[in-house]
């Protein structure tokens, strides 16, 4: 069975392929979700205090009270039983955007009371954290549910890649030093902190810069070479192919092994963030639950 991977270059046309149809699965699902919050919002649906608008709300509260569960199956030893870790994250990602949706939807995208509104605006900071803390975690993780990449993982998978990099560099003489600069850019330490973020912040785009020019120079020496020698068209596309993989491999283990340490920086910062917000969610909930019921 075939994985499709939405993290680093595509492998094949066919992972093109299925990276656009989930791509746009996507949008269409987000341009549908906001085509319904358009009706609720103008009230042609259900109203925040029906049955149907009721139960929205405590389904969407026990999913985001349900979040509480992961960090437990991390810290108890007495809960392996119950299931790998990485069921549970599956779940906890789940539950953190399905239980937030349906809780907006309950409110019917408006703030009444005091304690709905404090409710509503912690789930939303609570919800936005994870949509951050999802986006550094993919940097430091061998996919989405994969194990926590180390920094020898990522140099000896840089090694790996530039023992390929000898076809390519025959191609012409000035990639290999364009290659070096950029790995050395990548790894340069000094300057000042907002220097330092800058570079960081851009060295993905200059990757990617960089490997549109390499590409065009290795598409232009191969055909070059075959006007000269001749040969099949489709060894021609095969050989630029293989060439195209092994830049795009090369620059992306540049920028994972030289950024590394940094995603790991923040991604403990976030996690210092990240659950108190969840601690005044619950709470948050659980006083507009008791007001609700009271009043």
């Amino acid at each position: 069975m075939t994985v499709i991977s939405m993290d680093g270059p595509a492998k094949s046309s066919s992972e093109k392929v299925f990276r656009g149809a989930w791509r746009i699965s996507i949008a269409l699902l987000v341009a549908l979700l906001l085509f319904m919050a358009w009706l609720v919002r103008a009230g042609k649906l259900y109203d925040a205090g029906s049955d149907f608008g009721y139960y929205l709300g405590l389904v969407g509260g026990l999913l985001m009270l349900s979040l509480l569960l992961y960090p437990l199956r991390k810290r108890l030893p007495s809960l392996e039983r119950l299931g790998k870790m990485e069921s549970w994250f599956k779940f906890h990602m789940i539950a953190g955007i399905g239980g937030p949706l349906l809780v907006l939807f309950h409110s019917t995208f408006r703030t009444g009371s005091l304690n709905g509104a404090m409710a509503l605006y912690a789930m939303l900071l609570v919800a936005c954290s994870g949509v951050v803390g999802r986006f550094i975690y993919r940097h430091i993780h061998q996919g989405l549910y994969g194990k926590h990449l180390t920094l020898a993982d990522a140099t000896a998978e840089l090694r790996a890649s530039a023992d390929t990099m000898g076809s390519v560099f025959a191609l012409q003489p000035d990639i290999e030093p364009r290659l070096q600069a950029f790995h050395d850019e990548a790894f340069v330490g000094g300057g000042s902190l907002p220097l330092r973020a800058w570079r960081f912040a851009t060295l993905r785009w200059r990757s990617r810069h960089l490997a549109g020019e390499l590409r065009r120079d290795a598409k232009s020496v191969l055909r070059r070479q075959w006007r000269q020698q001749g040969g099949e068209r489709k060894q021609l596309a095969l050989e630029y192919q293989t060439a195209k993989e092994r830049i795009d491999n090369y620059l992306e283990a540049v920028i994972k092994t030289s950024q590394l340490a940094v995603w790991e920086r923040l991604f403990s910062y976030w996690h210092i963030i990240h659950i108190p917000f969840l601690y005044l969610l619950v709470f948050s909930g659980v006083v507009h639950v008791v007001a609700v019921h009271m009043y």
